[in-house]
């Protein structure tokens, strides 16, 4: 890690600490998940904080997704506290951060399969169902799942083990869908076969099974906590003292519609297009909002006075300037988190929209700056094991035509301390 002081982000090497790292827990398979933070980078940053000085014992992640860092916070038994406005990833993120009695699970698992063979299909259950699932989904599946999700709702009490089993329902949607396999994109397969419901859920379920047993002597002394909540709305937050986060990106994933599967079938929304307003990042959270260009750093004005002057990019300024300034206000709100000493650690990564370059690693820097972080470090880390990535097609979207142009293919890690 090099001082910002001194070298801007462009200027400095691919960091090879920041590439590689131990094999990661099962658990942190659970479930899939698009643009999954590495486990060994939540791990490297714990080891690296401390060495600057900082005494790690609680730990944030205020855009925790899937919960790898909450995973790797109880592992190495420190306290955690998190948020995403994502109920699905805060589903996942729970199932993931919890210590389970094995043999608890495997009886509730063969409840729920007794019940799915003496469970009988409702008349008309399929005809009345939602018509985004009917969409997505044939009758003998839809039927199969049905059968599933009625099981596990009756068979297992409220708390953490209901929580785990629909985990693994969620987790088997996409593959029991029409959805075309390994798509981050809404997008019907014709010529997908129907898959086994019962057979795809046993898969998880084994997984799962494994993953508890590997973890069997990992403490459970950390206090985990994960909200879901647009972190911007939060009126009261603990005190931590290690912040890290990979913030979304403004030219990145629709999470609402990439996971509309289990925000239907788990009743978060009737209609998932509700789940997308507020995100940090979504180019539907522009609703009513007015750019104010004096509001953002110099970064930011920079940026988008360069799309509003570009014919064809003024929509996406208005994406871009509410992103940036509510960038701006997550670091402010960090800094108020953090306990003397503490320390943030964004990962993030620059993006383009139509040949403009969309700093957003240059203006995390600054906003960092503006707060009054202190000892503001970067390192650079090569992206792997990211779908799609790193190709954008010429709006700037991710692509997986690799004739498309190679853009997004580095990270920054940005640390600053109060």
């Amino acid at each position: 890690m090099i001082s910002a002081a001194n070298v801007s982000a462009d200027e400095i090497n691919i960091d090879d600490e920041w590439n590689f790292g131990d094999d990661e827990f099962l658990m942190h398979t659970l479930h899939a998940y698009p643009a999954k933070f590495p486990a060994f980078i939540a791990s490297k940053a714990f080891d690296y904080a401390e060495k600057e000085g900082v005494n790690v014992k609680s730990v944030s992640d205020i855009f925790c997704g899937c919960g790898t860092v909450a995973l790797e916070a109880m592992i190495q038994g420190k306290d955690f506290w998190g948020c995403d406005i994502n109920p699905v990833a805060t589903l996942i993120a729970r199932a993931k951060s919890t210590i389970y009695d094995v043999k608890k699970v495997e009886e509730y698992y063969k409840q729920i399969c007794d019940r799915v063979k003496n469970t009988s299909e409702p008349d008309l259950l399929y005809d009345n169902a939602n018509e985004r699932l009917k969409y997505w989904f044939t009758k003998k599946n839809y039927m199969d799942l049905y059968k599933i999700k009625d099981s596990i709702d009756i068979c297992i009490p409220n708390g953490k083990y209901k929580i785990a089993f629909l985990c693994l329902f969620s987790a088997i949607l996409k593959a029991a869908s029409k959805w075309l396999t390994k798509s981050v994109k809404p997008q019907v397969d014709p010529n997908k076969k129907e898959m086994d419901v019962q057979k795809l859920f046993f898969g998880e379920y084994n997984k799962f099974v494994r993953a508890i047993k590997e973890m069997e002597n990992v403490s459970n002394i950390s206090k985990i906590e994960i909200k879901n909540s647009n972190f911007l709305k939060i009126r009261k937050f603990p005190k931590v003292d290690l912040v890290i986060t990979s913030p979304p990106y403004v030219t990145s994933y629709e999470y609402a519609d990439l996971h509309q599967l289990s925000s239907l079938w788990l009743g978060f929304a009737e209609d998932y297009r509700e789940l997308r307003k507020g995100s940090i990042g979504s180019v539907y959270n522009v609703e009513d909002y007015r750019i104010k260009v004096d509001d953002l750093n110099e970064v930011g004005k920079l940026i988008v006075n360069q799309l509003l002057a570009n014919k064809g990019t003024h929509s996406k300024a208005r994406s871009v300037a509410r992103y940036y300034l509510d960038m701006q206000k997550v670091v402010a709100r960090c800094k108020k988190m953090l306990n003397e000493g503490g320390m943030v650690f964004f990962v993030v990564g620059d993006t383009e929209y139509k040949g403009i370059k969309i700093m957003n690693s240059e203006h995390l820097i600054q906003s960092l700056q503006g707060s009054g972080y202190v000892d503001i470090k970067i390192g650079k880390r090569r992206i792997s094991k990211k779908m799609l990535t790193p190709y954008r097609d010429e709006s700037g979207k991710f692509s997986s035509d690799k004739m498309q142009r190679t853009i997004y293919h580095e990270e920054l890690i940005i640390s600053g301390r109060v």
